[in-house]
Order: C-alpha cells, then structure tokens, then sequence
C-alpha cells in the first residue's frame, strides 16, 4: 500500500458555511484545494480508525472526481470501510439515512444544494457526525482552524474505483461498497407512510400528481418510489434523470426556479397535486391545482395532520422551526400541547433537539421539512407525508390549506431574495440597520408600532451552546415582524433575505395575496433598510 504524504499550504477561504463549504469548481480545481479541505475534516477527528465513512453526492460537476480522491485519502487516513451510492449519487437525506443504519462514523456529501451546477458553477463539501446530521459548529470551527495551518495531506496511490458497478472492492487496506442508492432510503420511507393508502390514490384515477426532480438527484429515488413501489403512471416524474449540469437550469424548487411544474399546475387540465426537490434532494415545494403552498404553512400543516400516518400516529414531542420560518407551526403546537423550538436557520441545530427526544418535526421556510427519521431535511419525505394527508382526507390541497386558516388563523407570510449584491452594499445595508436598532423601539411606521428589535440569538437547551448574530428582527405590537439577514449558502456576492410575516384571524381576509397582505410592511421594511438604494434592484429576485 502506497501512501504519499504531500507538502500543501493554507487557503484561507475555507470556512463552512451554514451548509459546508461552497465555492464554484474551478475553485475546487485548484492543486491541494480539496485535498486540503478533506485533510483539515480528517484531522479534526478522533477515533475513526478502521470506522465506516458514508460518501456520496448530488452528481453535479466533479462529483465523481471528488469522490474517487476521498476514497483515496480516506483509505490512507486509516478508515476501514467506505460506503458509497451507485454512480456516486446519493440524496442528502438518504446519506443520513445510510449513516445512521449502518452506525458510520460520519459521511461527505457533496453538493451546493439548490445552487447551479456545471464547469463554471457550484460545488460543495461538507461533513456528517455520526447522528448522521450536519457537522454542529464546534466541529466545522474545528476544520477551519485547521484548514489555515495545514502543511501536509495523506493520499493512497491507487487506481480508481468503478463507482457504477455494485459490491465490494479493496483499496489498500480499506473495503469500498458501493450500494444501491436508492434501497435504504426507500425502505425507510415505507415504514412510516401508509403505502397501501397511497397507492391506491395514485392508482384510482381520479387523482393525478407530477414530481419534478430538476435533473437532480431525487429522479432515481422518485422513478423508484411513485412510478414503481406506488403505482403512478410513467410520466408522473419529470426531468428525472440527474444531469451534471441539471440541464442548465437552477436546482432550487421555488416558484421562479421551478417554473416548468408551475406552468403544469397553474395550467389548463393542471394534475391534483404537484411537487419539485432540489439539487441534492433535501428542499420541497408543495403545489395543488392552481394553489402553491408556502413551507412554513407546510410544516404547521403536516404537523396539525400527523396522527393520519402511521409514523406519528402517537403524536409529536415537539417542533422546532428556524427563527425566520413563521409562527404558524407555533399555533399548532399550541394546540396540539407540545413545545415549540426557535433556532438559528441550519439544520444542525435541529440535530440536538431531535436526539434529546424534545422535537419530531421541523422546518424551514427555505422549502426545508423533516422530522426525526433522519437528521437532514427531507424533500420527498415531506411529498409522501403530502400523499399520506390526501390520500386519507381525500380533499383537495387547498381544501386542506384553506381549512387549516380556518382553524388556527393565517400567518401571512413572504420572503424576498436580493441574491448576487456586492457583499459591501450588502454589508452596508445591515449596518445601517444595525445603527437603527437603539432607537426603534415604540416608534410608529403608519399603523405599525415597533415593539422590539434585537439581533436573534440562541442558547442550545441541549448542551447549552451559544450561538449569536443570527439575524435582524424588528417586531410590531400586533405580532407582526420583519427579518433582515445576509445568507451562508452562496458563493457569490451577498445574497439579502427580508423576511415579512402579518397574522391574520379574519377569515374573510384570508384569501388575500401574501404581497397585498404585506404591501405596508414591505414599504416599512425598505425604509429602514434602504434596500433598493443599497442593492441597486427595483425588485427581488425570488419572491417566496
């Protein structure tokens, strides 16, 4: 076995974000660039010696370049056994899946998520603990202190493996399997849905639905589950085969980004039901028949309709939502009897509240939702969760959504994405209302008064970790709020996310557009904010 030990130098841009660490590939490209990164993940852990490591990725650009030099550095850091997906793919969520069942030690994902893909576009590593959810902070803290100082990676010389045949192979003294992508996953997923129930909804013909999987990675697993183990006529999945360049769009299942399926349920004869995922297979959007369902409405949804799957037909301990989600999930809760959490956006810091039992379910409005089956967010887990709903209540989804309203009240809500601002526009822009802070508080913008501002942050009730300038939030004495932040997950320029949220009792009100609904806090928001002088945009780039 031939282990060359290579001399390297610091990068010094090579800090995880909230997902990991994302830069465009030629980046990645870079002599040592990636080597470095995956040493700095190695030496900031203990005792993996002869452990299983999960590896797999959302077959975007230079994902099996990647993973052949990570199978190749793992095998000369000391790992016993490497798992990876079929032809490199794995979801995001069935990587956590396959880390948990298999009790590895950790796992790579590679993927920029809902970011683009191609030569000259996104790429991203990052690493999973052994709960198999995103590495907390203390750990990816730990990789970038090591990334400034690294002078040195192993790397096994040794040919590369046929990532697309299954079995085991030998590299140096470390086996790699490489396993059917989709397998776990979908057995996974048939213990807590009532497949019976589904299949006879997508068989019955009265009920048609279309899954646009983007050319990204859940096609093989949605091909498997709806067009195979359920029953849906073939064509019910579109843009089903994952492509390095996800066919040249944009990953990101939102009404701008995912305008195809939009066109389908918006349209004539449009299907009953409608639902995309994203580049890696952890986001969702959720469509009826000329009806989009905002996440944070999905999660209070999926949470007040629980007991009808089987999975949580005992009910929920908890749910926790990002602090920019609204508060709709909150009424639920309230109902319902249970706590409900408010953390930082990142799935990680969902990780302690499911494994301490105090949280089932959790979202973000980030078209984000999951439970405690896994511990990453979960795209076609909450589709089937949307089947089960339907195939039980046999309503419509906006019968479903509009009764919801009915029961708890709405929270309307919006987010607007200024994406690509010059990072010192941007940077100016927060500490503009960073200065007005102080002097907010009782002052009047028309009908709204302000009642507090503060910059969110969290204390982990579980291991008491402290986690701060998570976010701007000015709110209004009628509950009303709005929510300034800079996001983690781009690799270019800054990209500006407001947050505007109005609670809405009165029923007759409640088909009003969100936009309408929320014009005046728009106006408030961009007078504090100066976010058309400071962006330089008329308008958002994705409304949400």
């Amino acid at each position: 076995m031939n282990i060359q030990t290579v001399s390297t130098t610091p990068f010094a841009d090579q800090k995880p974000g909230t997902s990991g660490l994302r830069k465009k590939v030629p980046t990645f490209q870079q002599p040592h660039y990636l080597e470095n990164f995956v040493q700095s993940i190695f030496d900031s852990l203990e005792g993996f010696e002869g452990q299983t490591l999960v590896v797999g990725g959302d077959g975007r650009y230079y994902n099996r370049e990647a993973i052949q030099l990570i199978l190749r550095m793992a095998a000369a850091n000391g790992f016993g056994r490497v798992l990876v997906g079929q032809g490199g793919i794995l979801s995001t969520p069935a990587a956590s899946c396959i880390i948990r069942k298999n009790n590895a030690f950790g796992g790579i994902i590679l993927s920029a998520s809902h970011n683009p893909g191609g030569p000259k576009e996104d790429f991203g590593i990052k690493y999973n603990t052994g709960n198999g959810g995103p590495a907390p902070e203390k750990v990816t803290d730990a990789i970038f202190a090591r990334s400034k100082v690294i002078d040195q990676y192993k790397i096994l010389d040794a040919p590369t493996i046929d990532l697309d045949q299954l079995g085991q192979f030998s590299l140096g003294a470390m086996t790699v399997e490489v396993i059917d992508s989709v397998a776990d996953y979908a057995e996974l997923m048939e213990s807590l849905f009532d497949f019976d129930r589904i299949r006879q909804l997508l068989t019955s013909g009265q009920f048609r639905m279309c899954m646009d999987s983007l050319h990204a990675v859940t096609g093989p697993y949605a091909h498997a589950l709806f067009e195979g183990t359920l029953g849906a006529p073939a064509g019910t999945v579109q843009n089903g085969i994952p492509l390095e360049d996800f066919g040249g769009g944009h990953p990101d299942p939102n009404l701008v980004y995912a305008h195809d399926l939009v066109e389908v349920l918006f349209g004539e004869n449009a299907p009953d039901f409608g639902a995309a995922s994203d580049g890696d297979g952890d986001r969702n959007m959720i469509l009826g028949r000329h009806f989009f369902v905002n996440p944070s409405d999905s999660l209070a949804v999926l949470a007040a309709n629980a007991k009808l799957v089987p999975g949580y037909k005992d009910g929920l301990a908890g749910i926790a939502r990002s602090m920019p989600t609204s508060q709709a999930a909150d009424r639920v809760a309230k109902r319902l009897g249970i706590e409900a959490y408010e953390t930082p956006t990142g799935w990680k810091f969902f990780g302690n509240l499911l494994d301490a039992g105090k949280a089932t379910l959790c979202g973000e409005e980030s078209f984000g939702t999951g439970s405690n089956h896994v511990r990453e967010k979960d795209g076609l887990w909450a589709v089937l969760f949307w089947l089960n709903i339907l195939a039980v209540r046999q309503e419509s989804v906006e019968q479903i959504v509009t009764e919801h309203w009915q029961q708890y009240g709405r929270n309307f809500y919006s987010r607007h994405d200024y994406e690509g601002v010059d990072s010192d526009r941007a940077a100016t822009l927060m500490q503009g209302v960073y200065e007005q802070m102080p002097t907010l508080k009782g002052k009047k913008f028309g009908t709204y008064e302000v009642a507090f501002t503060d910059d969110f942050s969290y204390t982990d009730p579980i291991d008491g970790s402290i986690s701060t300038k998570q976010g701007v939030r000015i709110g209004f004495t009628d509950d009303s709020r709005i929510v300034f932040r800079l996001s983690g997950t781009g690799t270019q320029g800054a990209t500006l996310r407001l947050y505007l949220e109005s609670y809405e009792p009165n029923i007759a009100k409640h088909q009003l557009d969100p936009q309408k609904a929320l014009a005046d806090l728009i106006k408030i928001a961009d007078e504090i904010a100066g976010i058309h002088t400071h962006t330089g945009m008329d308008k958002p780039t994705v409304i949400t």
